[in-house]
């Protein structure tokens, strides 16, 4: 595929982030709890994947490649479910704009760190000046945003 049309699906990607915070904080007042709000946003998401399953005919994995998965692979939806938590109880308090450039600073520090060391199965990308300079400019850009 063309690169831009990747940045594209990112972009999209990322406003729909954006977008399901703020959905789920109205769902934490409307339903006044924001572990149901969470239960919610995740079963729909659920719902979402099993519609992806069926529509692509996918086959579920075998026995062998689900022993052979490594246990920190299967983490990935309480991490989810943690960060779903977290972004519905701290929306109201930061507001989405400080609260989403608090999030991507910490996946870009996380990115950073995850890539230098090739942890989890990552090709190493070293840390570079470049790299850097990115990361101080998103948290100087969370601090111009934040209240």
């Amino acid at each position: 595929m063309q690169a831009w049309f990747l940045y594209l699906l990112a972009l999209g990607a990322g406003i729909s982030v954006s977008v399901q915070q703020v959905l789920n904080g109205n769902l934490r007042s409307a339903l006044n709890s924001p572990a149901w709000a969470g239960f919610v946003s995740y079963l729909g998401g659920l719902l979402t994947m099993a519609v992806v399953l069926v529509v692509l005919r996918e086959p579920a994995p075998s026995l062998k490649l689900v022993t052979a998965t490594p246990w920190w692979a299967w983490s990935g939806g309480i991490l989810g479910g943690v960060f779903i938590l977290l972004m519905i109880l701290l929306l109201p308090s930061l507001g989405a704009a400080t609260l989403l450039a608090l999030v991507v600073a910490g996946q870009m520090l996380a990115g950073i760190a995850m890539d230098h060391f090739g942890v989890f199965g990552l090709p190493p990308h070293p840390v570079s000046v470049s790299r850097l300079i990115g990361i101080a400019l998103v948290i100087g850009g969370v601090l111009l945003i934040r209240d």
